[in-house]
């Protein structure tokens, strides 16, 4: 009797925006890449991480922008899941990036199966969820600095393919962490 092809393993994609960051400033960040989150923003993005880890459990990446804030954003996640994951950069999550190139990167990364943690930017990470839940690369929701999206794509990882979870904001995520 001829094997079935095994059926493709879940995917899930949490899509985490930078907490507040200070204020643009050509002056002072003449590179806006190289603005940092405001202390006020290091602080409740940190409580913010601790209620996504615990909310999510096990993750298998965690990529981020190679802005400062963006990259602080990911290793406040990355210590609340207790420092076991190694962050990518990915050019993809970059400030002002087009969201259809993020799928590629991921179907390279996570595969058929797995979850990640997506640390970005708006407009491209609604313009994600959107392309991953309608097809189209609209903004469907508001992503809140420190918020954050899981989809889910149960089948393939894929434009239209994805199922959106929970959208949460940084406060409410900080709620979760206890």
């Amino acid at each position: 009797m001829p094997r079935l092809p095994a059926a493709p393993q879940k995917v899930r994609v949490i899509v985490l925006r930078h907490g507040p960051a200070e204020l643009r400033d050509p002056r002072r960040w003449p590179d806006d890449t190289h603005r940092p989150l405001t202390g006020k923003g290091r602080k409740e993005t940190r409580r913010a991480a601790r209620g996504l880890s615990r909310l999510l459990g096990a993750v298998d990446h965690v990529a981020t922008s190679g802005a400062v804030r963006a990259r602080a954003t990911a290793e406040a996640l990355v210590e609340a899941l207790n420092g076991t994951h190694s962050l990518e950069t990915w050019e993809e999550l970059a400030s002002g990036a087009l969201a259809p190139p993020i799928f590629e990167r991921l179907r390279r990364s996570v595969g058929s199966g797995g979850s990640i943690v997506l640390v970005g930017h708006e407009p491209t990470l609604a313009q994600f969820i959107g392309l991953a839940l309608v097809g189209e690369g609209i903004s469907l929701v508001k992503l809140t600095k420190g918020g954050a999206a899981c989809l889910e794509f149960p089948a393939a990882l894929r434009p239209h393919a994805g199922r959106l979870t929970w959208l949460l904001t940084r406060s409410q995520l900080a709620d979760a962490g206890g």
